[in-house]
């Protein structure tokens, strides 16, 4: 087993999700300007891509040792492929509500997959946290990308234009290489393998056992609670730029990119910090810094005068400062799933990621749609103050975690023959 190729099949796999999921704000301010959805018809995107990957992830992660990572992943592929396609062929608001719907589908398989997988190859929980934070930090360049790559297509001189339908066909083919890839890569998945398993229906009881941890259910509060967070900004930041500092559309989508980087590079410089520093007091760092950066950033961009020469010289403060959140964000979610993960046998691995990917897809719906109701009831300002309030709510639920870690840190791993 070559886990080298492994891996870089499981970082472009992440890649190419990370592109199609973060893709969904840029999408809802298009939506706006192509066919005059409001904001709050608009957010409904999100629901269509966070929905079917928490429920997908209910039904059949528990299953998916059994069915096969590799198949699985493959299929999460060959779903996207044919569902980008659709988007320049058939342009239409319903058409984008049916590829999150397909995007939200293919990532619950794809996502409880590559966790599962990254603990086949892992050699120990110091190299599964490198591995999970890097990546992580890969998922967050694909973020990255998808701003640019959506930005050279989109035509600031006409808001109307659907020339930017057109990105569909490069990421069609990306999917289309990656399926290749993954195909051409022999996997040896024997250690998934539940011992003593009786069925299908036990391995989604024994799925359903270990929400019963007071330790799991810390755990996906918290990661509800990040996610949430993450998804409000990430969602309706390019929106933000373009209503409340006044950028054009294609530079909107362009300086989020600010904030995608700053979650790369986070993750990826995240594992070093972390092997030397106990991950507590770093990630209540983190957020302390979050709810700082909010504090500092958000009364800059007050009374903003609409200029249309703006650029990248010209824009505001705000634009830049704003954006640095996510540097502090970014060891959060790797940083808890590294541990608890970590903790568990590997057959355990994918009903664990099946709740975690239910729980964050949850979070990253409640968000973008509380965030988008406001913005569209209220105004962005206070849309994106009212993330204080899971910012304070995270600092609290990662001291809980930290108290039932320490508490009863090999807890789960000694139960695992009993939940199996």
């Amino acid at each position: 087993m070559n886990k080298h190729r492994i891996l870089l099949a499981l970082f472009l796999i992440y890649f190419v999700f990370a592109i199609l999921l973060n893709s969904v704000g840029t999408v809802i301010l298009q939506m706006i300007h192509n066919y005059g959805i409001d904001k709050g018809a608009a957010s409904v995107l999100e629901g269509f891509k966070d929905l079917p990957i928490a429920i997908v992830s209910f039904l059949v992660a528990a299953s998916l040792p059994r069915f096969g990572y590799k198949k699985a992943m493959l299929a999460a592929l060959a779903i996207v492929a044919c569902a980008t396609l659709a988007m320049p062929l058939l342009p239409g608001f319903a058409t984008a509500k049916l590829l999150f719907l397909c995007v939200g589908v293919a990532f619950a398989l794809a996502k409880v997959s590559v966790y599962a997988t990254v603990g086949l190859v892992s050699r120990d929980p110091r190299h599964h946290a490198g591995i999970t934070n890097t990546l992580e930090g890969f998922f967050m360049v694909g973020v990255l990308s998808a701003y640019w790559i959506f930005g050279l297509f989109i035509d600031s001189a006409d808001p109307g234009s659907t020339r930017w339908l057109n990105v569909y066909w490069l990421l069609s083919a990306l999917c289309a290489a990656t399926f290749v890839l993954v195909l051409a890569t022999p996997i040896d998945e024997s250690a998934a393998a539940a011992p003593h398993s009786r069925g299908p229906a036990a391995d989604f009881v024994a799925m359903l056992r270990l929400f019963l941890r007071p330790l799991v259910c810390v755990f996906v509060l918290t990661a509800f609670l990040y996610v949430l967070v993450e998804q409000a900004l990430g969602t309706w930041l390019p929106t933000f730029n373009n209503e409340i500092l006044k950028l054009p559309t294609a530079m909107s989508v362009q300086v989020t990119s600010i904030y995608a980087g700053c979650l790369a590079l986070g993750r990826l410089s995240a594992g070093i910090v972390m092997r030397r520093l106990h991950w507590y007091p770093v990630l209540c760092s983190c957020v302390l810094a979050m709810g700082a950066i909010v504090l500092l950033a958000l009364p800059l961009a007050r009374d903003i005068a609409h200029d249309p020469h703006v650029g990248w010289a010209t824009a505001p403060i705000a634009a830049f400062l704003f954006p640095l959140i996510g540097l502090f964000m970014a060891p959060i979610y790797p940083g808890i799933n590294s541990v608890m993960l970590s903790s568990l046998p590997p057959h355990q691995h994918a009903p664990m990621t099946g709740l975690l990917v239910i729980f964050s897809a949850l979070g990253g719906t409640t968000g973008s749609l509380i965030t988008g109701y406001v913005f569209g009831r209220f105004n962005g300002h206070f849309a994106f103050y009212l993330t204080l309030v899971p910012i304070a709510l995270m600092l609290g639920s990662l001291y809980l975690f930290k108290r039932q870690v320490d508490r009863a840190p090999a807890t789960v791993t000694e139960a695992a023959p009993e939940l199996a």
